[in-house]
C-alpha cells in the first residue's frame, strides 16, 4: 500500500493517494506512531491536493477561449475566489444574524449578544487552525446559531472533543469579561449580556444533536460522563438554573449510548468540567435567571 501511495504521489496524484494511505488505517493500532503518521500525511496531501494547479489536459479548452479562458479557469479553480466567497458568506450571514438580534432585543444587546455568538464560533476556529486543519469561517443562521465547517480526516476523537470545547470556552471568557465589566461599571446591559452568553454556552454543552456537548462527551468513558451528569445536577440544585439540568439530562441519556471511546479522556472530562464550572460562576454572580436578556 506504501509503495503504491509513494508511486501515486510521485505522478502528482495526490487525491488517490491520500485514499490509499486511508486504506491502511484499519491494519495499523489506531495509537501507534504509524497510523499517527498516515493521518498527518493524509491531511497534508489534502491541503496539497486543494493547493495543487490543474493539470494542462484541462487548460487546452480554456486557451482556445483566450482571456475569457484564463478568466474562467481562475473562476473555476482558484482557491482564492473560493477564499473570497466563504468570507462573502460570513460577512453576509453575520450581518443576518446582527439584524435580528437588533430588531429583536434592541442596539446595544442585539449587537453584543451577536459578538458573543461570533467569539464562541471563533472559539472554534482557532482552535481549528491552529491544528493546522482546514476549516471555513463561520456561518451565522438567524434565529437558530452559527457553526464552523472543517474536515475530520481521521482526527483523534480527543482532538473533536478538544475543538467542540473550545467554543464553550470562549464563550466562557467572553461572559467574564462582561460580568467584569459589569462590576467596574455597574451598567445592567453588561450584566445582561454576560448572563445571557453564559447561558447559552451551558445550553450548548448538552451532550445531543449537533451540540458542542456531544463532541465532548464522545471522548468521554461511562464513569466520566456520570461525574459530569453528578456535577450537572449539583450544579442545578445549587442555582435553580434549568440550563444546567438539560445537560444533566444529555449526559444520563449519553450514560446508556453504545458510542463509548476505545480509549476514554480524563482531560477532556476535567476540561468539560471546568467550563461548566465557569460558566455556573458567571451565572451564580449575575443578577437575574435563566437567559436574562432583560
Amino acid at each position: 500500500m506504501a509503495g503504491e501511495a509513494k508511486a501515486l504521489e510521485a505522478r502528482g496524484e495526490l487525491g488517490q493517494a491520500r485514499e490509499q494511505w486511508l486504506m491502511s488505517l484499519p491494519l495499523l493500532p489506531r495509537d501507534s506512531k504509524q497510523a499517527a503518521w498516515v493521518r498527518d500525511h493524509a491531511l497534508a496531501l489534502d491541503i496539497a491536493r486543494d493547493r495543487q494547479p490543474p493539470p494542462p489536459s484541462e487548460n487546452r479548452w480554456a486557451r482556445k477561449l483566450g482571456p475569457a479562458g484564463a478568466m474562467a479557469i481562475v473562476l473555476a479553480k482558484s482557491k482564492a475566489v473560493l477564499a473570497v466567497v466563504f468570507k462573502l458568506k460570513f460577512l453576509l450571514s453575520f450581518a443576518a444574524f446582527l439584524s435580528l438580534y437588533w430588531g429583536l432585543y434592541g442596539a446595544a444587546f442585539g449587537i453584543g449578544f451577536a459578538v458573543l455568538i461570533l467569539i464562541h464560533e471563533m472559539g472554534h476556529f482557532i482552535d481549528i487552525k491552529r491544528r493546522g486543519l482546514p476549516a471555513d469561517m463561520p456561518v451565522f443562521l438567524p434565529g437558530f446559531g452559527a457553526y464552523v465547517r472543517w474536515r475530520a480526516l481521521e482526527v483523534p476523537l480527543q482532538t473533536r472533543a478538544a475543538i467542540s470545547l473550545a467554543g464553550p470556552l470562549a464563550g466562557a471568557l467572553a461572559a467574564i469579561a462582561c460580568a467584569l465589566l459589569w462590576l467596574k461599571t455597574a451598567n445592567g446591559l453588561w450584566a445582561a449580556l454576560a448572563r445571557s452568553g453564559a447561558w447559552l454556552n451551558v445550553l450548548n454543552l448538552v451532550p445531543v444533536w449537533v451540540l458542542d456537548g456531544k463532541g465532548a462527551a464522545l471522548a468521554l468513558s461511562k464513569l466520566e460522563r456520570i461525574g459530569l451528569l453528578t456535577l450537572a445536577l449539583g450544579l442545578w440544585i445549587a442555582l435553580g438554573e434549568g440550563a444546567f439540568f438539560l445537560v444533566a439530562a444529555g449526559t444520563a441519556y449519553r450514560v446508556f449510548t453504545k458510542d463509548l471511546p476505545p480509549h476514554s479522556s480524563r482531560t477532556t472530562a476535567f476540561y468539560f468540567a471546568a467550563v461548566l464550572v465557569c460558566l455556573a460562576l458567571v451565572m451564580r454572580i449575575m443578577p437575574g435567571h435563566g437567559f436574562g436578556a432583560r
